[in-house]
């Protein structure tokens, strides 16, 4: 695994770091952020994503808070094949 770091929160304090970084090897994003509150994942199920699909978290999955301030390190799909370019 190949990881490039994308960013931090600016001005973060020393024990409370959201951040972020890719998977050149397979596009994917690792993400250190704010475990969502019981309130907010229990409004994630009451919405959910599509019909039919289980609302549960199951145990090897989480939902975080990502601080708007750091959706600047998201990579952008360039050329629309939905692929994350690789430097």
């Amino acid at each position: 695994m190949r990881l490039r770091f994308l960013g931090i929160i600016p001005n973060t304090p020393v024990d409370d770091s959201p951040t972020i970084w890719l998977d050149e090897d397979s596009g994917d994003l690792l993400i250190q952020s704010y475990k969502a509150t019981a309130e907010e994942v229990k409004a994630c199920q009451e919405i959910g994503s599509i019909p039919g699909h289980s609302t549960d978290v199951p145990g090897h999955e989480t939902i975080v808070r990502l601080p708007a301030v750091m959706r600047q390190f998201i990579p952008r799909l360039e050329d629309g094949t939905g692929e994350v370019p690789r430097t």
